[in-house]
């Protein structure tokens, strides 16, 4: 029950967002998917086998949303307002080997021998891409001459469009 209120919440203000059209700073939104992507990965820790598939279809469809945001949109901005190489590419590399681990979860069940393993993997690997994000690239691209509200306002459309895409996949599927 906790789970749903929490996607709720997550939802709901992501639709307020939406609707009253109020700008959002692009960094403010990846630090929000962050926080997410976080809970879920607890909750998967502590769920039971059965509410597992769930929880993990929910942080890899948030991954994929979020990763689609970052490489088209943040990284090319940060690249070419602050010269910043190493630390994009090193987070480009990051984003390659969790769509790797993505790619193979999403051909096993959660109940399968090692799923829970692969997803607890994977989860390390975001938290520490999340780790130097919010500690190196982040604090570093912020004063950056990067329109931010607009990039935000580019990033909720297409985070609109991949879920408004996912939901219209789920309804075909049932």
């Amino acid at each position: 029950m906790a789970k749903k209120q929490r996607q709720s919440k997550d939802n709901e203000d992501w639709d307020e967002r939406q609707s009253e059209q109020e700008p959002v700073h692009a960094l403010e939104l990846l630090k929000e998917d962050h926080r997410k992507v976080e809970r879920l990965f607890q909750s998967f820790e502590e769920a039971d086998g059965r509410s597992r598939q769930g929880i993990a279809d929910e942080a890899i469809k948030a991954l994929e949303i979020h990763t689609k945001i970052e490489e088209s949109l943040v990284y090319p901005a940060i690249r070419e307002a602050t010269g910043e190489e190493d630390l994009v590419d090193e987070a480009n590399e990051e984003h390659h080997v969790v769509a790797l681990l993505i790619k193979e979860l999403k051909k096993m069940k959660a109940s399968a021998e090692g799923y829970k393993a692969k997803f607890t993997v994977m989860s390390e690997l975001v938290k520490h891409h999340i780790e130097e994000e919010e500690k190196e690239m982040f604090p570093e691209a912020e004063n950056a001459d990067i329109d931010w509200e607009e990039l935000g306002q580019e990033a909720l459309g297409i985070k609109e469009r991949m879920m408004s895409k996912s939901s219209r996949g789920r309804r075909r599927a049932a």
